[in-house]
């Protein structure tokens, strides 16, 4: 090797601490060379590392009795769902490349995770997406919100996966920094699925799909910072999606691996080249010879460092028996797809990469990746003062409003709880026909198993707001509220993949409240018995609010999976028919008002504790809902989260343009009762002729119930006062947000 040696200073602008610089120096004996710096620099980033969470990940649980592949074995998670079929899942982010170019930013986050999904060999059958922004009434929030909506709605629409579910939520500490979390779920058969490895020496190292070019360079490392006034200078690290061609490649991937041709296969995402030759050496044990000329490019005298690290989007690193090389080109020139064979597999654990015949970097593979080489840090943590400040606040000594009925006008076309059909009108939700939601709005997504008695329940959850107030806390609400969507909707939760976006590491107030939620989702995935399967660390979230530099608010983005043994089970939230009585489940009384939207927008206290929770009672209430559902004993039901009560009341009278007359005496707060969002508590409707089936469950648990009144025929009425019709709700429900994006 003749390029230039490096030196610490070029080591520190890539990215490499002086420490880390010591490390590959003793790693390869020598002084590393530009190009092999450049594979360092992207291997063991925090964005493909997780140096700086890797030891409070490994506390997360990670068994249970449905689990195929823990957290770390594949791309993504694998759970049994019986009748011989598993479900492939994963969450993942792309917020900085969002927040410089939203459109090409959210549609490679969408194009990324369905490839982490049909490289498995699992066939994607719907996508959900959580996303945060700044404040909707800003040209740059409403500037990335159009982008990053479009460019969801275009790949996957393209694409031809349904977009089923998801969450949207707005505040000002995300005005710089947005956050983009997409899930892809799929579906195959168990022991039909294709592992990431390499192995047996001589076999034939294919790259497949789009052909490579310069965007995405250094994607990894500008996702391992913070976002600054020169990002935009950045642009050329966020990637650009073909969604057409994804389609293809998932097609003729799907179809390589029916052929029993491939020993492993892995996405090209993160990293690029380096990556996946990286990974799939080091768990198979092996090394590879890799030619980088031989790579197809979409551009010239592309250099070694840049073929490694590209990041270009739909391409596959394949693994190939050696003697099938024909089946696995004669399948990719079938569907039109470029498919070079550019090394093979050697033995022992080395990667050799040869540009023009020169050897350009030779680097042990298992030095470079996350379980082996790559550095693991525990970084200090502190409580920040507003925690302690935020104990201190005296509820009771805030004013009741002057008007109710303004109140719950205000909250019901408030950005964070109005109708997001603007977002989810651009996407498409009834390809692949296997969205039950359509006509049966639920909590949870509920995904049809076609050829089977059995659906799929999924989620996205997280109140940001509850993580920032408390995010031990914040977070278990979070696991509460997934498994209580999924409950409400008629599933058994299963499993859990998590999108852990926070503040800079460095940051020790940003990481206290990251190690928080650590804990607080290992407490409540144990409790519900919800192993984690994997996800996404994104760190360095944050946005410049006047002259200070601060963290988003914490959102550890919670997707889970839930199965229905029974379709019949589904469970939607809308009351049916006037006469129907409305019952309250859960505790009852506890006045609290703490982080609900009511608290921090319409009263103005940004500092509160996290609300009411207590998990032991969640489960009670769950397991009284599953008794209620599979007895047939109600007819919807609808969790109280944003908004409060008065929100879920006003939901479930949508559906079917109802109403709703709430008789019963209020004995405490009054506004605590209506816009509190105490956890733990649902609204469910009953026929009067299952009244005596419903009280006779009822009887049988410990959960509080409360009976607040009856469904009417569109007239809301709230303690003897008429509020007005349904309608009056609904038109500002539906054109709040659309009537700011205009």
């Amino acid at each position: 090797m003749t390029q230039t040696s490096t030196t610490v200073e070029t080591a520190q602008k890539l990215g490499i601490l002086p420490q880390e610089y010591e490390a590959i120096t003793h790693i390869l004996g020598r002084t590393p060379n530009f190009t092999e710096l450049c594979a360092y620099s992207g291997m063991w980033s925090e964005h493909c590392s997780y140096k700086n969470s890797i030891k409070w990940l490994k506390t997360l649980p990670k068994d249970g009795p449905h689990m195929l592949a823990k957290a770390g074995e594949e791309n993504a998670g694998l759970v049994d769902i019986g009748d011989g079929l598993a479900c492939c899942f994963k969450i993942e982010s792309h917020n900085h490349p969002s927040a410089i170019e939203p459109y090409q930013g959210a549609a490679t986050g969408v194009g990324g995770i369905n490839r982490d999904i049909f490289t498995m060999g699992a066939r994607p059958i719907a996508q959900l997406n959580s996303l945060r922004f700044g404040n909707i009434e800003t040209d740059r929030t409403q500037w990335i919100i159009r982008g990053v909506v479009k460019g969801i709605g275009n790949y996957g629409n393209s694409f031809g996966i349904p977009t089923v579910g998801g969450e949207v939520f707005f505040d000002d500490s995300f005005e710089q920094n947005p956050l983009v979390n997409a899930m892809s779920v799929g579906i195959v058969k168990i022991g039909k699925t294709i592992s990431a490895t390499s192995h047996g020496v001589g076999n034939p190292v294919y790259i497949v799909g789009s052909a490579t070019g310069k965007d995405g360079i250094g994607g990894a490392a500008f996702a391992s910072g913070d976002l600054t006034e020169d990002s935009k200078k950045d642009l050329p690290a966020v990637q650009v999606g073909d969604p057409f061609q994804e389609k293809l490649l998932l097609e003729a991937t799907l179809e390589v691996i029916e052929s029993n041709a491939v020993v492993g296969m892995q996405d090209m995402g993160a990293a690029g080249i380096i990556c996946s030759t990286a990974e799939m050496s080091a768990k198979g044990m092996h090394g590879m010879k890799i030619d980088l000329d031989k790579v197809p490019t979409r551009q010239a005298d592309m250099q070694p460092y840049e073929l490694l690290l590209s990041e270009s989007q739909e391409r596959m690193l394949v693994v190939v028996k050696k003697g099938e090389e024909k089946i696995i080109e004669n399948i990719f020139e079938k569907w039109d797809l470029p498919c070079a064979q550019i090394g093979e597999v050697t033995e022992g654990g080395q990667l050799k990469f040869y540009y023009l015949g020169e050897l350009v970097a030779d680097l042990p593979a298992e030095s470079l990746v996350l379980g082996g080489g790559a550095p693991q840090y525990e970084r200090e943590y502190t409580e920040p003062a507003y925690f302690a400040e935020s104990k201190k606040l005296n509820s009771q000594s805030i004013s009741q409003p002057k008007s109710y009925k303004d109140v719950a006008q205000y909250l019901i076309s408030h950005p964070n709880i109005a109708s997001k059909q603007w977002v989810y009108n651009q996407y498409d939700s009834m390809v692949g026909t296997v969205n039950m939601n359509t006509n049966r709005p639920c909590d949870a997504s509920i995904v049809n198993i076609k050829e089977s008695n059995k659906a799929i329940a999924l989620t996205v959850d997280c109140n940001s707001r509850y993580v920032q107030a408390d995010p031990e806390t914040g977070t278990a609400i979070a696991v509460a509220e997934a498994a209580r969507n999924i409950v409400c909707s008629g599933g058994e939760p299963s499993a859990i993949t998590n999108c852990l976006n926070f503040g800079n590491p460095y940051n020790p107030e940003a990481y206290w409240q990251f190690v928080g939620a650590i804990k607080g989702m290992t407490k409540a995935c144990k409790h519900f018995q919800t192993p984690v399967t994997g996800g996404n660390v994104s760190f360095y979230n944050q946005s410049k609010i006047g002259d200070k530099t601060i963290p988003v608010f914490p959102t550890p983005t919670i997707g889970m999976l839930g199965i229905l043994d029974q379709k019949t089970w589904q469970t939607g939230i809308g009351f049916n028919q006037a006469g129907d009585y409305i019952f309250l489940l859960g505790k009852n009384g506890t006045g609290d008002i703490h982080s609900s939207e009511y608290l921090y927008s319409f009263v103005g206290i940004k500092n509160s504790p996290a609300p009411y929770f207590n998990i032991d009672e969640e489960t009670s209430l769950h397991e009284l809902l599953k008794s209620l559902i599979r007895n047939s004993a109600i007819e919807s039901a609808h969790d109280i989260s944003d908004g409060g009560l008065i929100t879920t009341l006003l939901e479930s009278s949508f559906v079917k343009r109802t109403g709703f007359d709430i008789t019963q005496t209020i004995q405490e707060r009054k506004d605590a009762f209506l816009f509190g969002e105490a956890q733990g508590r649902v609204v469910v409707s009953v026929q009067k002729s299952h009244l005596d089936l419903f009280n006779s469950i009822i009887a049988q648990h410990t959960v509080g119930v409360l009976e607040l009144g009856k469904v009417t025929n569109g007239e809301i009425n709230v303690d003897g006062e008429k509020w007005g019709q349904v309608d009056d709700f609904i038109n500002l429900y539906e054109n709040s947000i659309a009537s700011r994006l205009r």
